[in-house]
């Protein structure tokens, strides 16, 4: 199926979903629905980040420290989060990512959904969609950190990224 007739759920502010659309349509219309970050380490602690390619739908070949993507229409958080780590990670019997929270993206440009934030443990040999991931690596945190201003990263990702580290500061 092309990625663009996926249906998603239609969301309003309050995560409540009022239709359903074809993903190209949502986007095109920036309508607000669902989507899921999931944050994977290697048994080392590493991060996985990855290139996006340049056939993605939205944020074509910028760089990411999440997996994750949108949540089918009528499909729970959860069940997306372990779905998009499995299929963006190229595994099998992944663990079920841990929720952590949520919270509305919303770019001032029309673009807006709710976005799930989980993490999850990666002790499997990775092996990434060609299709989605251009360039992939497990790097220390300390190392994201400094590519934060030198790599051009997915705006959703950092805005995530940037919430998560206040999260484990407020744990």
């Amino acid at each position: 199926m092309n990625p663009a007739d996926e249906i998603l759920d239609i969301v309003d502010a309050h995560d409540r979903v009022v239709d359903r659309r074809p993903r190209g349509e949502a986007y095109a219309l920036g309508l607000r629905h669902r989507c899921v970050f999931i944050q994977a380490r290697d048994t080392a602690g590493r991060l996985f980040v990855h290139r996006r390619t340049a056939t993605k739908l939205v944020f074509p070949s910028l760089y990411d420290m999440f997996v994750g993507g949108v949540v089918g229409a009528g499909e729970s958080y959860d069940g997306a989060a372990l779905r998009e780590a499995e299929e963006e990670l190229g595994v099998t019997g992944l663990a079920q990512p841990e929720f952590l929270f949520k919270f509305l993206y919303d770019d001032g440009a029309g673009r807006s959904w709710w976005s799930a934030v989980y993490e999850v443990r990666c002790e499997l040999p990775v092996r990434p969609q060609v299709e989605e991931v251009q360039w992939h690596a497990f790097l220390p945190e300390e190392e994201v950190e400094q590519r934060l201003g030198a790599w051009e990263w997915v705006p959703d990702g950092l805005a995530a990224y940037e919430r998560l580290r206040a999260f484990r500061v407020g744990r």
